[in-house]
């Protein structure tokens, strides 16, 4: 994605936080309108009532028609109707609540309409382009980035001084393409100039942890903590202390996201993120049940049903496994979920089917870069193990210069490890445990790489740990390592030269001690 150069934009301040309005917030335009038709110059509210308020203007505006209600023969303004879809739209992503699909389509198109009338309204495109990057996040449909980056960019060209808005948007966008460093410098520069602005700060650790900056992910979270507390920040805190390996923590956080959560879609994404930990600790029937809770609470949303075919497939449920993953990926063309698929089918033995999902894997990551989204790190692991690993190898190095993150670190060393230099492999893979979370994959591609270069000990002991961890961390790996292990064989007794042995090979006896000998 093309990098907005900072200019004036980002060096001037913003003024006082009250007049600011969050990304998806109020039109200033149609706030002031109202101030004035009520014939005075209120100071603007912060919180859930300022967004409702505004909504319902915003929303009567979008379909041609400025609505002021008052009570008659008072002068005062009467409580606003409830707000219809693009208002709750507005309402719910204005305070960091995600809004209901087709609420968000509703809104989309009201702005649409207004913006064809009045191409000049900066706000206005800024939650169009907000609205776009939610739309594409939540429904994969990848070809809303390009549309949003425009509307993005021409709010930015209709204020490009102090548009919080606009770069707080482009911000949001560039993570959903997987593109951090662009995401860390919209970011910073949105709360540069509005630092009380909460919502900035997801952005902003997500973007710190695709970069692998752990105390930029600490300083922004501990930000937000002070800024906001809910829903939305008890999920942002459960994130970073699952990469911490704060399992309990993570787990509490989570839980208490999905309590608080106000709407359907946000305890959907709560519930399925706690199934996530689940099953990275090992726990397929409980997440399997989160699961299926995120799918009674928001029965549209994909992520959760790759979660319940991944759960069904540990648990021994194949085909039912196989029915959740094409619900998802008929849903969401998500390459991950192709390459989980395909390897499903290929542990069933079914290779036609596991070849065809392969080959979906690079058709949906094109796909999915025609939008803009970098898929660098799914497409370097496929290539790994099922395609080129030397073209791997330069993907997977390219994308680690790029975004230093723990798991792309994993993902280069595997590479490296595939292409026949284990050596260098492992100086990542040993990089990827110390930095990153508790992870089975990692724990096995570090073990794996160990057994090649003949560090049996750390070997077996690092392919026991993954197994530990999840015993079915993925259907070819698990029993990969289960095959490995049983290859090494137990550890036999005695000393280094017994234990670093090769499997199977005579044991070099110890040259018996002087004292001994006499």
């Amino acid at each position: 994605m093309e990098t907005e150069k900072p200019g004036a934009a980002g060096e001037q301040a913003a003024g006082p936080a009250e007049d600011r309005a969050p990304a998806l917030g109020p039109a200033g335009s149609v706030a002031r309108l109202l101030d004035g038709l009520a014939g005075e110059r209120r100071p603007r509210r912060r919180g859930l009532r300022r967004a409702l308020v505004a909504s319902v203007a915003g929303a009567a505006v979008l379909g041609g028609v400025l609505v002021c209600v008052l009570v008659p023969g008072s002068g005062e303004r009467a409580a606003p109707p409830a707000p219809g879809p693009a208002g709750r739209a507005l309402a719910a992503v204005g305070t960091g609540v995600p809004a209901a699909l087709p609420d968000l389509a509703a809104l989309i198109g009201e702005r649409e309409a207004h913006l064809r009338a009045h191409p000049g309204d900066d706000q206005s495109w800024a939650v169009l382009g907000s609205a776009y990057v939610e739309q594409g996040a939540r429904t994969g449909d990848f070809m809303s980035y390009p549309k949003a980056e425009h509307a993005l960019r021409a709010s930015l060209r209709a204020r490009p001084e102090a548009n919080v808005d606009a770069l707080a948007g482009l911000a949001a966008l560039a993570g959903a393409r997987h593109d951090y460093r662009a995401a860390r410098t919209w970011g910073e520069r949105a709360a540069r100039l509005a630092p009380q602005r909460w919502m900035t700060y997801p952005v902003l650790v997500d973007a710190y942890r695709g970069l692998g900056d752990a105390k930029g992910v600490a300083r922004s979270l501990e930000t937000l903590q002070k800024l906001r507390s809910g829903a939305a920040v008890r999920a942002v805190a459960g994130t970073v202390y699952r990469d911490r390996g704060w399992r309990e923590d993570a787990a509490a956080a989570l839980a208490d996201a999905a309590a608080l959560a106000e709407s359907p879609a946000e305890r959907a994404a709560a519930l399925h993120r706690v199934g996530e930990l689940s099953w990275e600790r090992g726990e397929p029937a409980q997440a399997l049940r989160y699961a299926e809770a995120a799918l009674a609470a928001d029965p549209g949303q994909p992520a959760a049903l790759a979660a319940k075919g991944r759960a069904l497939a540990a648990l021994g449920r194949a085909s039912e496994a196989l029915q959740a993953y094409r619900g998802a990926l008929a849903k969401w063309p998500e390459p991950r979920y192709a390459l989980e698929l395909g390897e499903l089918y290929e542990s069933l033995k079914l290779m036609p089917a596991a070849r065809a999902q392969y080959d979906l894997v690079r058709a949906r990551v094109r796909d999915a870069g025609r939008g803009g989204v970098n898929d660098e790190r799914v497409l370097g692991l496929f290539e790994a193990d099922h395609g080129d690993a030397g073209a791997a190898v330069r993907r997977l190095r390219a994308e680690f210069a790029r975004h230093g993150s723990p798991e792309n670190a994993d993902a280069l060393g595997w590479a490296l490890h595939r292409a026949g230099d284990p050596e260098a492999g492992l100086k990542l893979a040993e990089r990827a445990m110390k930095k990153g979370p508790r992870s089975a994959v990692f724990a096995y591609h570090r073990g794996e790489i160990e057994r090649e270069l003949g560090r049996y000990g750390a070997a077996r002991r690092h392919l026991t740990e993954a197994l530990r961890v999840n015993p079915h961390f993925s259907p070819l790996g698990a029993a990969a390592a289960r095959d490995a292990l049983r290859a090494l064989g137990d550890p036999p007794e005695g000393g280094p030269a017994e234990v670093y042995a090769p499997p199977g090979a005579p044991v070099p006896k110890l040259p018996t001690p002087a004292r001994a000998q006499r």
